[in-house]
């Protein structure tokens, strides 16, 4: 059952990707983006640190380095402390990382009953494994067994008719543009009831 088990995937997503090198933080990026989570202008920030609205421009802009005094208000007035000036968030920064996979160069991961092409492989860290599949299984007895693993998945009919099979559910048709959002560990295979192979999207989530 391993080759057809998402966990193998999942192996392959983390070890896939460039490792990420933390770049030194950008105090005047860092300042804008406190300032524009609270949808406040240069104006209304200025105001609530106490600050020239010029001299606010200048750090935001990096044309000056902000004295202690000068940072000491601009936190109270952006209602954190003076070191979170300086520790951009673990969790909801914008950082801009975007992988693009053009039709035809995704790398295929062959297996008895699927065909899985493997999205976004540039990205290390992910959270999400999003990869196509091309359904060969006809029947129930093509697998071994339940698959199943950790987090929770999201399936997409792209082509044909597929059968979702899942442990404590009766099985279910899908056809083009259905869709299913399951949890992952509760056992799980799909079959093509289609004339010619189906084709999905599945998206699993990562659990660390």
């Amino acid at each position: 059952m391993a080759e057809d088990d998402p966990k193998s995937l999942i192996s392959i997503a983390r070890e896939s990707g460039e490792s990420e090198i933390a770049e030194p933080l950008d105090l005047g990026a860092r300042v804008r983006e406190l300032r524009k989570a609270k949808s406040w202008t240069l104006e209304q920030a200025a105001n609530q640190a106490g600050l020239a609205r010029s001299t606010l421009s200048k750090i935001e802009n990096g044309q000056m380095s902000p004295t202690y005094e000068a940072l000491k208000k601009l936190a109270v007035g952006l209602d954190i402390s003076v070191p979170q000036l300086f520790t951009a968030p673990s969790k909801g920064q914008v950082n801009g990382r975007m992988a693009l996979t053009r039709s035809g160069e995704a790398r295929r991961k062959l297996t008895v009953t699927y065909e899985h092409d493997m999205l976004s492989e540039g990205l290390s860290q992910k959270k999400m494994l999003p990869y196509r599949a091309r359904i060969r299984a006809r029947s129930m007895d093509d697998f071994d067994g339940w698959v199943r693993h950790d987090g929770e998945e999201f399936l997409y009919v792209l082509t044909g008719t597929i059968r979702l099979y899942t442990e404590f559910y009766e099985p279910v048709e899908m056809s083009r543009g259905d869709s299913a959002y399951y949890d992952a560990a509760m056992g799980h295979n799909v079959v093509s009831v289609s004339p010619d192979d189906a084709m999905i999207l599945w998206v699993t989530s990562l659990v660390d």
